[in-house]
């Protein structure tokens, strides 16, 4: 696919995954960690006016210098901007306006392409804000599913999706790996985010990773086993929030967690489908009480790399986990999955040169790594060296859990 085709699919997907929203649905920002459905569509082309237009086409007309405040992320050095926790009070620009800077931008980038495209510096730019784009219409799904789950009527952000699959999950089983040196991270070959370099060595000790995802059944066994009420199982901060918070079930499960919310609206708790919407602390908690342990990145990738980078993600139009036949192991797709690794910097980590060593290094405090790809993902997205980070207490997102030990397969 050439870049100019690429670039027309991206940013045209991202206005797909808008098609049943209504005006009012643009605006909405249900807690601080959400940002409103046309905030991401700006700032996305934000991205693109930023970072390609103004520094490699002189002659390019900014469509609304006070959208460089508005909707700049956390780019300090590209210059202030409006607090993440007031976005949804922004109710102009309008959503048509919006619609418009995007066609502004979108003409103008193509223009750019069709003449800069060769040089490996626009075609490096383009290709970190697709990828940044993607990356923005997974977090405008799971957006606007907190956003919806908050009415009572619990409506469905698309009712068009795909039927989930019925399914009975496989036995799950532990592969073994001998241990020892070996290398991580990205290949030399194929775009990657800075925070996935460099490629280099790290000691592993022998381990066993599951060969699926945690199902919702067996979550639920760990409730009914007073999961939520034993102390001992927990971390301390994580012990805090489950009181801080009142946490009794996963986000989205109904009360009596026989239901759940889905993009697709309420829906009957399919037992045999992975469990998502878990924080780190539930995650580190089940695998505590199932006597075993999450994986640490390297162990997760070392595993996963000899898996093809398929699965249950965007194109599937699920938008929700389902349950596996046994042939994937759901290591792309489905749930994004905890591990036990603080997110921080490779050896001889560099970031990138300018705004844009912004992106990711300024995050490594505090996070953890999550490792794969999820139900709304982009399918096009992932590969075995991407590494996305959360806070330890995030929910809102398509997190899951995968287990691991220290023992030998079984």
């Amino acid at each position: 696919m050439t870049l100019s085709a690429r670039f027309a699919n991206v940013r045209s997907t991202t206005l797909s995954l808008c098609q049943t929203l209504e005006p009012e649905d643009f605006v909405v920002q249900s807690m601080p960690d959400v940002s409103p459905a046309k905030w991401h569509l700006a700032h996305t082309t934000w991205f693109f006016e930023q970072f390609l237009l103004l520094p490699y086409q002189p002659e390019y007309r900014v469509f609304d210098e006070q959208f460089h405040y508005l909707f700049n992320s956390s780019y300090y050095s590209a210059g202030s901007m409006h607090p993440r926790p007031r976005r949804g009070l922004l109710s102009r620009p309008v959503v048509s306006e919006i619609f418009r800077y995007r066609d502004h931008v979108d003409e103008a980038r193509t223009k750019l392409i069709l003449s800069h495209g060769d040089r490996p510096e626009v075609e490096e730019r383009v290709g970190l804000g697709l990828n940044h784009e993607q990356q923005h219409q997974e977090l405008l799904l799971t957006d606007i599913k907190h956003v919806f789950s908050c009415h009572p009527d619990l409506h469905a952000v698309n009712p068009g999706l795909a039927d989930p699959t019925e399914r009975t999950a496989p036995e799950m089983k532990f592969a073994a790996h001998p241990g020892g040196v070996f290398e991580i991270g990205a290949q030399s070959d194929g775009f990657c985010f800075d925070n996935e370099t460099p490629r280099h060595e790290t000691l592993v000790q022998p381990f066993a990773v599951a060969s699926r995802l945690v199902t919702n059944g067996e979550y639920l066994e760990f409730i009914q086993d007073n999961g939520y009420g034993n102390h001992a199982l927990w971390l301390s901060d994580g012990w805090a929030a489950v009181q801080q918070n009142g946490w009794n079930r996963p986000l989205y499960w109904s009360e009596d967690r026989e239901r759940e919310f889905t993009l697709a609206g309420d829906r009957p708790l399919d037992r045999h489908a992975p469990v998502t919407h878990v924080s780190y602390y539930e995650a580190d908690a089940f695998a505590r009480w199932a006597g075993h342990r999450l994986p640490t990145e390297a162990e997760w990738e070392l595993t996963a790399a000899n898996d093809p980078v398929e699965g249950n993600m965007m194109d599937a139009n699920h938008w929700h986990p389902v349950a596996t036949d046994g042939t994937n192991r759901q290591f792309y797709g489905d749930a994004w999955e905890w591990t036990s690794s603080p997110y921080g910097p490779y050896p001889g980590f560099k970031p990138l040169s300018g705004s844009l060593g912004e992106y990711n290094g300024k995050f490594m405090c505090n996070q953890m790594t999550v490792r794969g790809a999820s139900c709304v993902t982009a399918n096009d997205h992932v590969r075995a060296s991407y590494r996305s980070f959360f806070y330890p207490d995030a929910r809102w997102q398509f997190l899951g859990i995968r287990l691991a030990t220290n023992e030998g397969a079984h």
